[in-house]
C-alpha cells in the first residue's frame, strides 16, 4: 500500500532546538553539484563528466510582524560584526501535530533581512523576510 504524502502547510521551524515562532513560508531548500566536463584531445566520444563544487541555495523565511524581534536581532548582530551560525530544523507535522519528516540546515546565518512593505489601502498582514545562508542540508527523518 502506498503511503499518503503530507501537506506542506503544517510545519514548525526550530533554531538551535528552540521554536522560532510561526512562519507563513519557508522556501529555497535545494542542493546541487556543479558538473565539470573534461575531454582529452584523443577522446572521440563525449567528454567525461566529473562532480564539482557542492552548493546549497539560500533559505527564505517569512513571518508576520509581531512582538518578537529574535530574527531581526540575529541579523543585526551579523551586521554589527558578529555572525552567529546556528542549526535550523524544519519539520512537517501531520494532522495530529506529530513530526513526520525533518530537514536540518547547518551553519546557518542571516544573509538578508527585508522589512515589510507598507500600504494604507491594503488589507494584508505585514510580513518580514529573512534570507538564510548555510553550508549544508540533510533530511534527518
Amino acid at each position: 500500500m502506498a503511503s499518503t504524502p503530507y501537506g506542506k502547510f503544517r510545519y514548525k521551524v526550530e533554531i538551535d532546538g528552540l521554536e522560532a515562532g510561526g512562519f507563513s513560508e519557508a522556501s529555497g531548500f535545494d542542493a546541487s553539484i556543479d558538473v565539470i566536463e573534461y575531454r582529452e584531445g584523443d577522446m572521440v566520444q563525449t567528454p567525461m563528466k566529473l562532480p564539482g563544487l557542492k552548493k546549497y541555495g539560500n533559505i527564505t523565511l517569512k513571518q508576520g510582524v509581531a512582538d518578537s524581534m529574535v530574527m531581526y536581532e540575529w541579523m543585526i548582530a551579523g551586521v554589527e560584526g558578529e555572525v552567529e551560525r546556528k542549526t535550523i530544523t524544519i519539520t512537517i507535522l501531520d494532522e495530529t501535530e506529530t513530526a513526520t519528516a525533518s530537514w536540518q540546515v547547518i551553519n546557518a546565518w542571516p544573509a538578508k533581512y527585508t522589512a515589510p512593505d507598507f500600504n494604507a489601502t491594503a488589507s494584508e498582514v505585514a510580513i518580514e523576510t529573512l534570507e538564510i545562508a548555510h553550508e549544508g542540508m540533510t533530511r534527518v527523518s
